[in-house]
């Protein structure tokens, strides 16, 4: 059977950067070698269970966590697409676009474009996402090497983490931004 390393890795570097915890830190708070850490960082290693375990302690998190890997996804809904949920006493109609993971904050921004160049936004820190609904006009937004265009009433949720672009494709193109970081 194999080690399941390099996911591990990963999720270390993520979770151990997502607590705003130093290396030496975490192997402080977890008993083991700083250099022990930075090789299983690195992707190199047989931890035992009972390294992970107590890396899951000092990092605060699930066990599960650190075995899980985390692919960031995009995620599209268009104007009448959704889970939607109507009232009964209301024209009224609730869709979800996205539930909020516990723990995280979220900042949310009126965006306010014009054509004539791109917002090109480099990565922010590991584990931000963005969720962009576009209010008016139209856009190139997302990924920058898998951009969609998005026309009113469009949704797009995909990794902050990644270098990604806005472009306004009409004049008074608006949007909300929700800035999401765990």
């Amino acid at each position: 059977m194999t080690q399941p390393i390099s996911v591990i890795a990963k999720s270390l570097v993520r979770e151990r950067t997502r607590a705003g915890l130093s290396l030496a830190e975490v192997a402080r708070r977890a008993g083991i070698a700083k250099s022990t850490l930075s090789q299983l960082e690195s992707g190199n290693g047989n931890p035992s269970l009972e390294t992970l375990w107590a890396l899951c302690v000092a990092l605060d998190i699930p066990f599960a966590r650190l075995m899980e890997p985390q692919s960031p996804k995009t995620q599209v809904i268009r104007r009448g697409e959704g889970l939607a949920v109507n009232a009964e006493l209301a024209q009224y109609k609730a869709i979800l676009l996205a539930a909020c993971p516990p723990g995280a904050r979220r900042d949310i921004y009126l965006l306010l474009t014009e054509p004539g160049g791109e917002r090109l936004s480099h990565p922010h820190p590991a584990g931000s996402v963005e969720h962009i609904i576009v209010t008016r006009g139209r856009a190139l937004v997302g990924l920058t090497q898998a951009p969609e265009e998005l026309s009113a009433g469009d949704y797009i949720c995909y990794p902050g983490d990644q270098e990604h672009i806005f472009r306004a494709l009409e004049p008074d193109t608006e949007a909300i931004l929700v800035a999401e970081q765990n």
